[in-house]
């Protein structure tokens, strides 16, 4: 993800070469690193930590004592199968000028389900997505009767194993 810098002055004087960052772009950086943040990326209650790629950012742990979801989140690791992901991916095509609604169904070309848009920015943005239908053509229908194009990307700095 890079580094901020929270300074109250002279911040940009302490990093050589720093550059004032504007939010948009920190947003767009992450969701194209598949990293989630906050409820809108993950809602409460819809979002498993391990969909969410949080085991692969420290964000699990695996030896600590009691916290919701604890059994089926251990359970699933051990396991070693995780069906679901929170991808990166990019839209293509004619966007809808308020945006892509969390939340929309990810198609295949054949029509089946691959999975739900999360959130995003403009034609970035994250969503969950099984991890066997990533590979073929996929869109979201929009409410103009049209269709968006959804690339997905899996991140360099995912574990092997899962690429």
């Amino acid at each position: 993800m890079g580094w901020r810098l929270l300074t109250q002055d002279e911040g940009l004087a302490l990093v050589p070469r720093g550059q004032l960052g504007d939010l948009r772009d920190y947003h767009r950086h992450r969701y194209r690193q598949g990293v989630p943040e906050g409820i809108r990326d993950l809602p409460p209650g819809v979002a498993l930590p391990l969909e969410s790629n949080l085991a692969f950012m420290n964000g699990v742990s695996f030896t600590k004592g009691c916290y919701i979801g604890q059994e089926l989140t251990a359970r699933t690791h051990h396991m070693g199968v995780i069906r679901k992901r929170l991808f990166p991916v990019q839209l293509s095509g004619p966007l809808p000028a308020s945006g892509i609604t969390p939340g929309t169904t990810v198609l295949m070309e054949s029509g089946q389900v691959a999975g739900k848009y999360r959130a995003g920015q403009g034609d970035v943005g994250l969503a969950l997505l099984r991890s066997e239908k990533i590979r073929g053509p996929l869109h979201i229908r929009t409410s103009e009767s049209g269709q968006v194009a959804v690339t997905v990307s899996v991140p360099d700095w995912w574990p092997m194993a899962t690429k």
